[in-house]
């Protein structure tokens, strides 16, 4: 496929702007012939996570899709967040730049996040003679921001396989770096404002049921609703920023190799000095806007998503959890749907912020204490339920 192919084909995919319906098969695209799936996940993320390094983890996983974006040198790729990885659609005239990306960005979470990240490509082919699919559309989450989203099951065969020891790509050698431009870890974690906050993962059964799945889907998301902002961890006006300095390490070995790092970690501190300060007296600097950043950044957010199955986190209240539970339940136990969740008390909110002059920023939610990776482990340990086939 040509640049202009990809280009067009990136162009025409189908977007819809009620999440409602986004187990709607119908409304996905395939992706064309000769693309593959760049995947990635941090090994043993739980017993990380136990040993507090949930932050790491987090950024660990937006790491993959900047350093993946930037090389593609464009924010319109398909993928998405899972928390502990990530899964990118890649053009066939990128593969080989990305997979040499995938290697380098890997080298930096073992040395910089002390974490050992596992990245494969898998070519569409492979996944298609599988009896799997990746079919593609795309959410407005708002007029300035879409939000990729997968179904055809492929995304999650090919995670499976990367488990596997298939497809992978070897780390690079030591030193080696990505181009991380861009990524971010400036946000203190976001305190539940309606009760507790609650990172969800349900997907079909291996019999499946997908009308009855995309009702339950339906059912799930307008309970979530209901809550203020859709469910969505952050405020509508945005988060305060605070001057917190826990994360200006970590974004400044995003930004500058050993040695040379005393520039981005003062680049770092200025940045966050000056967004508080202009948020504080509602100041704005040159065409950026503290306030309405904030306000944008919420509305950024990928909070809910569909990557062959639904995966939310979510701000929720007693009443509403206990109908999401219940509904999921009840799915589970009719053999329509797996699933797991995770309760805490907030989420975490890490970066990809191309410019501060632009609108293009994006912001990925997860749980702080575990969240998809919690969730994922939950789903592992309920039992499954299958319908007897007839006799």
């Amino acid at each position: 496929m040509s640049t202009n192919n990809t280009s067009a084909f990136l162009a025409d995919l189908p977007i819809f702007a009620e999440f409602e319906d986004v187990a709607n098969l119908t409304r996905y695209r395939p992706l064309p012939d000769g693309w593959a799936l760049a995947v990635a996940d941090v090994v043993s993320s739980s017993d990380a996570i136990a040993r507090g390094k949930y932050k790491s983890v987090n950024m660990a996983g937006a790491s993959v899709i900047t350093a993946v974006l930037n090389v593609l040198k464009g924010s319109g790729f398909p993928f998405v967040f899972g928390g502990d990885g990530a899964v990118i659609a890649v053009p066939p005239e990128g593969i080989a730049a990305v997979t040499t990306a995938l290697a380098a960005v890997a080298r930096w979470i073992e040395e910089d996040l002390g974490l050992n990240m596992r990245t494969a490509m898998v070519p569409l082919a492979e996944v298609r003679a599988a009896g799997h699919d990746v079919r593609i559309a795309r959410f407005q989450a708002n007029p300035d921001m879409t939000f990729a989203m997968f179904a055809g099951g492929g995304s999650a065969w090919a995670e499976a396989q990367m488990k596997q020891g298939r497809f992978t790509v070897q780390i690079a050698p030591p030193g080696s770096r990505a181009d991380l431009t861009g990524l971010s870890c400036r946000w203190n974690p976001i305190q539940s404002r309606n009760g507790q906050i609650v990172s969800i993962i349900a997907v079909p059964t291996a019999q499946p049921r997908l009308d009855a799945f995309r009702t339950l889907v339906a059912e799930v998301v307008a309970v979530a609703n209901k809550a203020g902002g859709f469910g969505n961890p952050l405020p509508v006006e945005g988060p305060t920023p605070h001057l917190t300095f826990g994360g200006v390490a970590t974004e400044a070995s995003a930004l500058a190799p050993p040695g040379k790092r005393l520039k981005a970690k003062i680049k770092v501190v200025v940045a966050i000095v000056m967004t508080v300060l202009l948020y504080r007296t509602k100041l704005t600097l040159g065409s950026f806007n503290a306030r309405e950043y904030a306000k944008q950044l919420t509305r950024n957010t990928d909070f809910r998503k569909y990557d062959d199955g639904l995966k939310m986190t979510i701000d929720v209240d007693a009443e509403g959890l206990a109908a999401i539970e219940a509904l999921l339940e009840n799915a589970s136990a009719a053999g329509i749907c797996r699933f797991g969740l995770h309760k805490q008390d907030s989420a975490l909110v890490t970066c990809i912020v191309p410019s501060l002059r632009a609108n293009d920023h994006m912001h990925f939610i997860d749980g702080a204490s575990g969240g998809y990776a919690q969730a994922a482990t939950h789903m592992k340990t309920k039992p499954v339920f299958l319908r007897a086939e007839p006799q």
